[in-house]
């Protein structure tokens, strides 16, 4: 399943008075950069946030927010748990004593502390639960927003690779009669050149430059070239709805070495070629390749 490293997902739930929320920011990085922002109550969940992401994406940086809010009604009819509230305050005056310069706890963060209301300690739990399956129709939701980009850019470098095999096609049969007469020509002027000189040996030199401005195998190696990458961009199917999403097959670095490799060929092309018409099309490669190398970038 080609992927691009762009997507876009955002899920919430509702559960027990609480509104939980899971977004997902993916954005193009050399390597997987995962940047969580979770509430204090649920940082013990952090690492399987973490490890949920790590096993659904294998690069891009991804932002990830994890919200959470009670209900009002919930609230207000929330109770102090005075215990709790006298063992916050027993410590918050050893810390004073310790500490004359310490700032006072305020009211919001008296209220906000873990068990201090004690309507809502219960909801945490069930909150710290949901995180995980939340997390995990988020990254499907990623995922497939991923794949859908992945799929167009894929698309699109196959049409650049189904010109540039046009390209070779039309250039051919232009090879050999360009390299004809570049031969004619150059026998010309050797003849010119050394006069009176062996005409076996003009001959042989000849028959050497042919053989160095000989394009096969740059033909050759061009063909295996976009075969792998038509190969690495065709778009496999989706996972099945209730399957766990599975880190994508990682395609882009291998795609940006054949990028290099093409444009390595289609240069060395460049620089055998013996007429104006295959040195236009050679350069209508360069234009592809460099597309190519582009939407590249964005892939997984």
């Amino acid at each position: 399943m080609l992927q691009s490293m762009t997507g876009f997902a955002s899920a919430s739930r509702e559960l027990h008075g609480a509104s939980l929320t899971i977004e997902l920011r993916s954005v193009n990085s050399r390597f997987l950069d995962i940047a969580l922002r979770v509430p204090e109550d649920l940082r013990a969940v952090e690492p399987l946030l973490r490890d949920q992401i790590a096993g659904a994406i294998s690069r891009g940086k991804i932002d990830c927010r994890v919200q959470y809010a009670f209900d009002t009604a919930q609230t207000v009819s929330a109770t102090l748990d005075r215990q709790m509230l006298e063992r916050l305050q027993a410590l918050s005056t050893q810390v004073t004593e310790a500490l004359p310069g310490a700032r006072p706890l305020s009211v919001a963060e008296v209220l906000g502390w873990p068990g201090v209301m004690a309507g809502r300690s219960d909801a945490f739990e069930p909150l710290r639960a949901a995180a995980g399956a939340l997390m995990d129709q988020s990254l499907r939701d990623l995922v497939a927003s991923r794949a859908r980009e992945g799929s167009r850019l894929g698309a699109m470098i196959r049409e650049r690779t189904a010109q540039i095999r046009d390209g070779l096609r039309d250039i051919a049969p232009l090879i050999p009669q360009s390299v004809a007469a570049w031969q004619a020509r150059l026998g010309e002027r050797l003849r010119e050149a050394l006069a009176g000189a062996d005409e076996d040996r003009i001959r042989q030199e000849v028959a050497l430059f042919g053989v160095k401005i000989d394009v096969a195998e740059e033909f050759s190696r061009l063909a295996v070239h976009l075969d792998e990458v038509d190969r690495l961009c065709r778009t496999e199917p989706e996972p099945a709805s209730g399957v766990a999403p599975i880190a994508a097959r990682p395609v882009g670095k291998r795609l940006d070495f054949l990028m290099q490799e093409l444009n390595r060929e289609t240069n060395t092309l460049g620089s055998k070629a013996v007429s104006r018409e295959i040195s236009s099309v050679v350069i209508d490669f360069k234009v592809l390749i460099e597309q190519m190398r582009e939407q590249v970038q964005n892939l997984e």
